[in-house]
């Protein structure tokens, strides 16, 4: 099949096979060419939300910063005769047939991380290959959950108490318009907390304790983000928001309960990137537009790889790991420098449609959305027939 890129909305449905090999080498180059010994460095390594995003990166960077073991857990669609797998799906096989060509230890399972059967295959999984593992990264972004008793939560992307009016680029014509964001009910609240902040992360920690497949001192994390004032209506004090916030506090409730265990939990807060996830939050896809071309100017941008290495080589692999006053990991520090906020606030208000190449990166978000899907790379023939399964 020759395969083009079919855009719907804010996601894309093809995935280019050899496009997305191409995406996992030059991030597998990106980290070894950044090869730092740690003074903690990982060695068997769990991560549940492994095929794309911050999550592929995480693993990328333990595997071929560290040279761990790594085992990963997604859920990603196969090919069919018609249609291509996603993304996440090629991602995954490119990076296991990387790591195995360099004598590395890359397995993954494919299904719901939220289910008891997926952890129960995980648990055992562990006992036959690795025994225990010493690092457990956490970053699922679904959209919805089925929990243990069969009760299926969706979450929603709205505002807390009020609605917010604002900007927001329109991705499919670059138009700047207006996007009012309606606030959410107590249940929606309550259903995005449940899929997107801390329950699953702490029961997937119980039960690889439980099992005896969680080493002693062993480090966790999960992401986050907040961002600037002007997109905390929609994210940072809106639903995701209160999730997140869920999140934290799971991370101090597991350094309490888990005490014992030595285990080290943290919550690592990110920089804005384009995500899948990213891409369907409205005011947000501007507002990253716009950073991307503030951040590039300084020199400070960095895309999930970039991010991710220099979490485990500056934060994730020390004696001590730095954290600020609520005990997060704070990656977003580029990002939130005042002189990067100020430059992207006076651009804000003066941002139109008809300036809008102006003061927003449109080509590099657009690049990095297109990457994620396996397009856009110079070296890559997309005219050829490729095999899709």
């Amino acid at each position: 099949m020759i395969v083009e890129p079919k855009v719907k909305g804010f996601i894309c449905i093809t995935a280019h096979p050899e496009g997305c090999k191409e995406s996992v080498r030059r991030q597998i180059e990106y980290v070894k060419a950044r090869r730092t010994p740690g003074q903690n460095e990982p060695k068997k390594v769990l991560v549940i939300g492994a095929s794309t995003g911050y999550g592929l990166a995480s693993r990328i960077s333990a595997a071929f910063g560290y040279g761990a073991a790594t085992l990963g857990i997604m859920f990603e669609k196969e090919a069919s005769e018609k249609r291509t797998a996603t993304p996440g799906y090629y991602n995954t096989r490119a990076m296991e047939q990387f790591a195995k060509a360099e004598g590395l230890y890359a397995e993954s399972i494919n299904g719901d991380a939220f289910s008891e059967a997926i952890k129960q295959e995980t648990i055992e999984k562990i006992k036959k290959d690795l025994g225990q593992v010493d690092m457990v990264i956490y970053s699922l972004a679904a959209p919805r959950r089925t929990d243990k008793d069969g009760t299926t939560y969706n979450s929603v992307l709205k505002t807390v108490g009020s609605d917010y009016t604002n900007k927001t680029l329109d991705l499919r014509n670059n138009q700047i318009t207006e996007v009012t964001v309606t606030s959410a009910t107590e249940e929606e609240i309550a259903a995005t907390v449940k899929v997107m902040g801390g329950e699953d992360w702490k029961d997937w920690i119980q039960a690889l304790s439980d099992a005896g497949v969680l080493a002693e001192n062993a480090t966790t994390v999960a992401y986050s983000y907040i961002g600037p004032e002007m997109t905390h209506p929609i994210y940072f004090a809106g639903t995701i928001g209160q999730a997140k916030k869920h999140l934290e506090q799971t991370a101090k409730e597991m350094r309490e309960e888990f005490a014992s265990l030595g285990l080290k939990s943290y919550v690592s807060v990110n920089k804005g990137l384009v995500t899948q996830a990213s891409s369907a939050i409205p005011i947000v896809p501007l507002y990253m537009s716009m950073l991307y071309k503030v951040m590039k100017e300084q020199g400070l941008h960095e895309d999930c790889i970039a991010q991710m290495e220099r979490m485990f080589r500056e934060r994730l692999t020390l004696a001590e790991v730095p954290v600020d006053e609520e005990g997060r990991i704070r990656m977003d520090d580029y990002e939130m420098r005042p002189e990067v906020q100020e430059a992207v606030k006076k651009a804000w208000e003066q941002i139109s449609t008809e300036n809008v190449h102006e003061y927003a990166d449109i080509d590099g978000y657009f690049e990095d959305f297109y990457h994620m899907f396996g397009f856009h790379y110079d070296n890559v023939d997309y005219t050829a027939d490729v095999d899709i399964m």
